[in-house]
């Protein structure tokens, strides 16, 4: 299979380390890469990020196998690994930077995010109001190379104890 039949997606929802070893457990997912997306600063480190000056949100890229799995998987995976009501937080970690985000690289995705959302708020899963932006695809900034994978690299599948 060539590349060209790979898609793209991209999503903000606390820290990077936890929500990118999610999506690499799915089946079709080809590839993830953490960084920054959002903000302001052209080459943000991660020092920078963490400062909250920038305006960059920690964010996992996704590339994969549309035959194999669906936007609206990534998207059900997305809204169940974190609490879209809680913003700039997610868990212990405080911060724009952990703020929730949809990325979305065509219109189609836009569509099924904003579908999405409409029907999780209808649910009446959360008594908040989801606080998750649905926004158009900024330029991605790879994190430093020790945050690639790192859960993975060192044996965990989770963060935290």
């Amino acid at each position: 299979m060539t590349e060209e039949k790979y898609e793209k997606a991209s999503f903000a929802a606390g820290c990077f380390w936890g929500v990118e070893a999610t999506f690499r457990d799915l089946k079709g997912v080809i590839s993830t890469s953490v960084g920054y997306m959002g903000g302001s600063t052209e080459d943000p480190t991660y020092g920078d990020v963490c400062s909250g000056s920038t305006g960059h949100a920690e964010t996992v890229q996704i590339i994969y196998d549309p035959t194999k799995i669906s936007y609206e998987k990534l998207l059900e995976t997305f809204w169940n690994k974190h609490d879209p009501t809680t913003k700039n937080r997610q868990g212990p970690d405080v911060g724009s930077q952990y703020r929730s985000i949809i990325f979305y690289h065509t219109e189609e995705q836009k569509n099924l995010a904003i579908e999405s959302k409409k029907k999780l708020e209808e649910s009446g899963k959360y008594n908040q109001p989801i606080v998750t932006e649905i926004i158009p695809t900024p330029k991605f900034h790879p994190a430093e190379d020790y945050h690639q994978q790192y859960l993975e690299k060192r044996g965990r599948k989770f963060c935290g104890i």
